[in-house]
């Protein structure tokens, strides 16, 4: 019998000082059998530093074709899209084909380095992609926010997000790797 996704619920206030955005999200977040709460937790975060109206959650996962998250418009075309870990060149050459703008967050420390390392040439060919590393340590303080049930704040200025459940506060920054032209 196959697991079923574990759902998850974050009631998410952003506060974003760099681009004027104010808004609440009620989330609802499915985490895959194979998903750990690191990669959840970046997932939403990423979410945050993105929020907008249009933003939503894809199939993720369980879906070879789309990002983890995207903003598409009213005719249907992605806006942006958000994606997740190492992928290959094929999968990132589709995005940035199929987006007006790609972000990629990298999380797996040493890994993710040596992937960048053969990854970093062929990906400059893509002007619409951003590439940034989440330090692994970023992650295991996030995974202090999770809970079935989350009260999230995201705080957002001068390119750094402070993300805050209660007293517990994580400042989520990464290292940004490659930027869109």
């Amino acid at each position: 019998m196959a697991l079923k996704a574990t759902i998850f619920k974050a009631d998410l206030n952003i506060s974003d000082m760099d681009r004027g955005y104010y808004a609440s999200h009620a989330l609802t977040i499915a985490r895959h059998p194979s998903e750990n709460d690191e990669r959840m937790m970046l997932r939403i975060a990423a979410f945050a530093l993105h929020a907008d109206e249009q933003l939503s959650f894809t199939k993720g996962l369980c879906a070879d074709d789309e990002p983890e998250v995207w903003r598409k418009n009213y005719a249907d075309e992605i806006e942006l899209w958000i994606d997740l870990g190492e992928p290959d060149e094929k999968r990132l050459r589709k995005a940035c084909g199929r987006a007006d703008q790609v972000w990629l967050y990298c999380y797996g420390g040493r890994a993710s380095e040596i992937w960048w390392q053969g990854m970093q040439g062929k990906a400059s060919r893509f002007a619409n992609l951003t590439v940034v590393s989440i330090p692994p340590e970023t992650l295991q303080q996030l995974t202090t926010l999770t809970e079935r049930s989350m009260q999230l704040q995201a705080t957002i200025q001068d390119g750094q997000m402070w993300l805050s459940s209660g007293e517990r506060s994580v400042l989520v920054e990464g290292e940004f790797w490659q930027r869109s032209q």
